[in-house]
């Protein structure tokens, strides 16, 4: 296969020349919130296993979970749990062949985003402030 001559073919286009749906970028998403949500749940279990150690575990596991590092893991995986159970249920109505169409999956897309912030600050309101 090395010696056939390849010419000036142009390369067949990228991610950059096309754009996709966000319906696809909203699954991609799906999928990264659905493995980002490890880190707080990590975050949590090593919390809960620390203060049933004893006090300086506690002591030290609580200080990461307080600092603004924690803080951020955890309002991110607050997000992440948000998103994707919305994706879950926008995923129901998909195997129940509803929102088919593509501007139908865009605005379901986008009530998938804007939900899940939503979502996200109405849990902070309740339960942080």
């Amino acid at each position: 296969m090395g010696d056939i001559p390849r010419g000036n073919r142009p390369l067949s286009p990228h991610l950059s020349v096309y754009r996709l749906p966000m319906a696809a970028i909203t699954s991609i998403m799906t999928r990264i919130t659905g493995q980002a949500l490890v880190a707080g749940l990590l975050l949590v279990v090593w919390w809960l296993v620390a203060a049933a150690t004893g006090p300086r575990a506690f002591a030290t596991a609580d200080w990461v979970l307080r600092s603004w590092i924690g803080y951020l893991v955890l309002l991110g995986s607050v997000w992440a749990l948000w998103y994707h159970f919305l994706a879950g249920i926008r995923h129901f109505f998909y195997d129940a062949r509803l929102l088919m169409t593509k501007p139908e999956a865009r605005q379901a897309s986008w009530v998938l985003i804007w939900g899940s912030v939503g979502l996200t600050l109405l849990t902070l309101l309740l339960f942080v402030i």
